[in-house]
């Protein structure tokens, strides 16, 4: 069972997506990265963006402990309902609406992001079978929609080779949890 770490809902409990199609960050890595992105002092007020949110579990834990907005991307319909009750968990919790679900590709929802639209704080948690290059294009993708400080965390099996940045973005720092690894990317120029 997963959790929210700390934060206004701290210590609620997260519906998890059934069957095996996701994976969720486990609490240990959830904790390590939220310890090092407030060091960085990108969470309290960040307009934040989950890609492939699973159970939104960044998102969430993100919206707990004070980022003003998050956005939760997901396209599975089952992993898709489990965002909007994980959502209405946290958003209860802190008595407003921070989190918002979006069903869509993410493909699609970068492509219908309005121009001008900024984030602070990015997660992308991908499925494996997502190949490099279709990684590099999303970050890609994203780079115009990323505030001068944003912070973009990649998190993949520790056996899958760094991602493929593209030339607006920078690789600052990675760590390795076990089975798991992320990587830390700033625009290029900006200041984490």
């Amino acid at each position: 069972m997963t959790r929210i770490i700390a934060g206004t809902g701290g210590g609620m409990p997260l519906v998890s997506v059934p069957g095996s199609t996701t994976r969720p960050t486990t609490d240990r890595v959830k904790e390590a990265l939220f310890s090092r992105l407030e060091a960085f002092n990108v969470v309290a007020g960040a307009r934040v963006l989950d890609l492939y949110a699973g159970s939104g579990s960044l998102g969430v834990e993100s919206a707990s402990r004070g980022a003003e907005t998050v956005d939760l991307v997901e396209f599975d319909g089952k992993a898709s309902e489990v965002c909007q009750r994980n959502a209405d968990l946290v958003n209860g919790a802190i008595g407003r609406k921070a989190v918002s679900v979006h069903r869509s590709r993410v493909e699609s929802f970068l492509e219908r992001t309005v121009q001008g639209t900024l984030w602070d704080l990015v997660f992308l948690d991908p499925p494996y079978p997502l190949d490099e290059p279709a990684m590099g294009a999303v970050l890609q993708e994203l780079s115009p929609y990323l505030a001068e400080a944003a912070v973009v965390v990649v998190e993949r099996s520790s056996r899958s080779p760094e991602p493929g940045w593209p030339a607006s973005l920078e690789r600052f720092a990675e760590k390795k949890y076990g089975e798991t690894k992320l990587w830390f990317a700033e625009p290029v120029g900006g200041s984490s």
